[in-house]
């Protein structure tokens, strides 16, 4: 890894020694050559223009990934890219919510600009890149794993979600009351579907986004507030949310409540929250949020989403103070994490913010400090589930893909952004099963979504209010936008959709065992969970042009059904053998085969293990009537004739080796352990 600073001193001196060590070099507008991991070399020139750096980067590449969630494909290759956070609703296309300027190509070459400016990138014949002057930048060579996993540690420790954040996630954003959380516990029980965590976004007084609605606050002037402060009493919809959360913890579910960084502007027609105009006053006289050049705060400007409000600066300590106290009593009562959407609000330049830095430095970094705030202030055991971000969002605990319509090109591009997120560093991702927006989608494509999502590190699903909450652009259908699936099952008058459902939905449950172990492995050694086959395989022209597979761990292929109404298609494995998930067969892999059975492609790699949790009597995705009494035994399975695999628990790991047919168990013990071999 070689630290290069672009500036206007000459410094020639060792320009290229020293072995693969990090290595800091300060250059005038020059030249250098890096050696590729094969014979070739990468030639890295620029020049200076004003207070722009251009630089260009000759090197042979098919290939070029990384660069943040990218909704337009996995290889950017052939395409202009502006690094710039960016909020869209639906259909993203070039724009993208959580952008990083880091990339490597096929090749063996890696890039990372050390700033939080908007920058440009051209990858046509030649890379070309417009950069701010004087900043460093940083040059990896190796596999991409290697270049991954260094860019990783350059950015700072992942953050390892708790096991929970692993199970099944359920969400609508009509829920907006304790009633409505009842009522999703007993259609969980009713439907013997299985959920760890349950997200409520409309739970809030939609002004300060931290009462819930109906509630007032008795202690509005202190700073910290805590649960004896606030005045349930009144309330329709919310009596006792700390019951309510009791009742939620006893069935398994962990509550997770939506959040903006906004200090709401109110008006027009909705009544205007006396607390919310306290928040804003403290915050204009404290100067608590983004400022402008002349001393009065920053308005986000009409057009955008939350206009006229003003945005909190999280690089202020007193903010974080301020705002943070004002929700500690969220935690106390027992909440789990929240959803922290929003972060794309700085669209000018010229604002300051507490720490000295201005918009140039925030329209990207913003969301990234939003963010790190909140993990800080959640701490271990909870999580949080973001949609925008910048650089270093595996420091973060999970993201999201944002909005999205109930359409096959929308859930296409979502795996595009999977794939480029993870191999950006970002490691426990998830998306809205069957897309967030307009009317309820197809069965067909709520089917394949849910398939994919159960290989994915977040299983979630989603909808907007009903009716669409942009229904001048593109409305909802009329009546329950939910996408639950007993509410699909409904809509489209087909009962029997809920047990095809309820299978995915416990195979989640079986998996967790190898998920979790996966998830400790991904944080401990830099690495992403969704991997796209050039991840592995970047010599092998086939993996390297696939776009719609990857693997989920060490141990999984995934080929998710993308084109409509399919129930198969063909999946290229690479080399080495392969065995079929569903039925054992086995495949030697460097070609491609038609996947059976109406479902996904799924493979267990050769010499690979996979740890299920399953009960007595019990087949995958067979349903527990009563999960908390289940007698749940750790069950492997170990593919190929010999191989090893770790088991990483919360206790002592257990490594697992065999030469079949005989089998050796090492590390902690584990009660009711068993395995098959498939040869």
């Amino acid at each position: 890894m070689k630290r290069i600073k672009l500036c206007q001193t000459p410094d020639y001196s060792d320009h290229n020694t020293g072995s693969s060590a990090d290595q800091r070099m300060e250059c005038s507008p020059d030249r250098f050559l890096t050696e590729l991991p094969g014979r070739e070399t990468a030639a890295v020139s620029w020049n200076q223009e004003g207070e722009q750096i251009h630089l260009e980067i000759s090197l042979p590449y098919e290939g070029v990934y990384g660069l943040g969630e990218r909704f337009n494909g996995l290889n950017q290759k052939g395409k202009d890219l502006v690094i710039k956070v960016e909020e869209k609703f639906c259909y993203q296309g070039e724009k993208t919510y959580c952008p990083m300027p880091f990339f490597f190509t096929d090749t063996g070459f890696g890039f990372y600009a050390d700033t939080s400016c908007v920058t440009e990138f051209e990858f046509k014949e030649k890379i070309r890149c417009v950069l701010p002057a004087g900043i460093e930048i940083v040059i990896f060579t190796g596999t991409p794993a290697s270049v991954i996993s260094e860019y990783m540690e350059l950015c700072g420790r992942a953050v390892l979600p708790p096991d929970y954040a692993f199970g099944p996630w359920i969400s609508a954003n009509h829920w907006n009351s304790e009633a409505d959380v009842y009522t999703q516990i007993e259609n969980l029980e009713k439907f013997v579907f299985p959920a760890s965590v349950l997200v409520m976004e409309a739970w809030s007084d939609e002004a300060t986004f931290y009462l819930f609605n109906g509630a007032s606050c008795t202690g509005g002037d202190k700073e910290r507030l805590a649960v004896s402060d606030l005045d349930f009493s009144k309330s329709s919809r919310f009596r006792d949310p700390a019951e309510m959360i009791r009742k939620l913890h006893e069935k398994g579910l962990h509550l997770v409540l939506w959040q903006i960084p906004v200090y709401k502007k109110q008006g027009g027609d909705e009544e205007v929250s006396v607390q919310n105009e306290k928040d804003r006053q403290e915050a204009l006289e404290n100067r608590l949020c983004v400022m402008n050049p002349d001393n009065t705060p920053y308005e986000i400007p009409e057009g955008h989403w939350f206009a006229g409000s003003w945005v909190p600066d999280f690089t202020n300590p007193r903010t974080r103070s301020s705002w943070f106290g004002k929700r500690q009593y969220l935690l106390d009562m027992g909440v789990d994490g929240f959803k922290t959407d929003g972060g794309e609000f700085i669209y000018r330049d010229d604002v300051v913010f507490a720490d000295g830095s201005a918009g140039r430095e925030g329209i990207n970094r913003y969301a990234a400090d939003y963010l790190r705030a909140y993990t800080e202030f959640i701490g271990s055991g909870r999580v949080l589930f973001s949609r925008a971000g910048y650089t270093g969002m595996h420091t973060v605990p999970m993201h999201w893909a944002g909005d999205h319509q109930s359409d096959n090109e929308e859930f296409v591009s979502t795996l595009h952004a999977g794939l480029s997120a993870s191999v950006s560093g970002i490691i426990f991702w998830g998306f809205d099963i069957g897309g967030f927006a307009g009317s309820l989608p197809s069965l067909d494509l709520y089917r394949r979504a849910t398939q994919m999502a159960c290989f994915c590190p977040v299983m979630q699903w989603h909808s907007e209010p009903d009716g669409g909450q942009f229904r001048e652009l593109m409305a909802g259908g009329s009546g329950n936008n939910e996408r639950s699936p007993w509410n699909m099952a409904e809509a489209y008058g087909c009962p029997g959709f809920i047990e095809e459902m309820r299978y995915w939905h416990w195979l989640r449950i079986n998996l967790l065992p190898y998920i979790c172990s996966s998830a400790r492995k991904c944080v401990r050694e830099n690495m992403p969970f969704m991997r796209p086959l050039v991840y592995g395989w970047p010599q092998d022209r086939e993996a390297a042009a696939n776009e719609d597979e990857y693997c989920f761990g060490d141990g999984l292929l995934v080929a998710p059904l993308m084109e409509e109404d399919s129930t198969q298609r063909q999946v290229y494995l690479p080399e080495g053998g392969w065995y079929n998930f569903f039925t054992k067969e086995r495949t030697e892999g460097g070609r491609s085969v038609m996947t059976t059975g109406g479902g996904p492609g799924v493979f267990v790699r050769e010499h690979q293990g996979i740890a299920l949790q399953t009960e007595q009597g019990k087949k995958l995705g067979e349903p527990v009537k009563h999960r908390e009494a289940a007698d749940w035994k750790l069950h492997l399975i170990l593919a190929g004739r010999s191989g090893e695999y770790t088991y990483l628990s919360d206790r002592e790991p257990v490594s697992i080796t065999w030469d079949y047919p005989d089998v050796s168990v090492a590390g902690g013990h584990i009660d009711g352990l068993s395995w098959e071999i498939w040869v």
